[in-house]
């Protein structure tokens, strides 16, 4: 039988500029950002600035909520306290945190939309 000769192992890439940085104390000495490197960064600027226009669209709406809140007879406000109990942990189920901020965030949307019920009637913002 013919002996069959293994092809040489290439190191991946990644792991040639690991190997590298071995050689210029741990990365210390300042390197240019490969090709590699530069989708990534554009995608989290994209991903950053979407999170930013999000952060802005939602404060829009919490504040147009809580206008209307201010409007509002008494079974809408009623209706969101029943919804905040509603999703709040009940006996016997593990609380989620981002279950409870939730439940405290309309408990205190309807209290800013209470706080301005007032100025509606006509009395000044306080």
């Amino acid at each position: 039988m013919k002996a069959v000769k293994a092809a040489p192992v290439r190191p991946l890439p990644r792991i040639d500029a690991s190997l590298s940085r071995w050689e210029n104390e741990g990365g210390a000495i300042a390197q240019l950002p490969s090709l590699d490197c530069v989708a990534p960064l554009q995608i989290h600027l994209s991903m950053h600035t979407e999170l930013e226009h999000l952060r802005i669209r939602m404060i829009a709406i919490e504040n147009l909520l809580i206008t209307l809140l201010a409007q509002a007879d008494d079974q809408p406000r009623e209706m969101g306290r029943e919804m905040a109990t509603y999703i709040s942990p009940r006996p016997g189920f593990t609380p989620h945190h981002k279950t409870l901020e939730a439940a405290a965030q309309i408990r205190h949307l309807l209290k800013r939309g209470r706080h301005f019920q007032d100025w509606v009637k006509g009395d000044l913002l306080s």
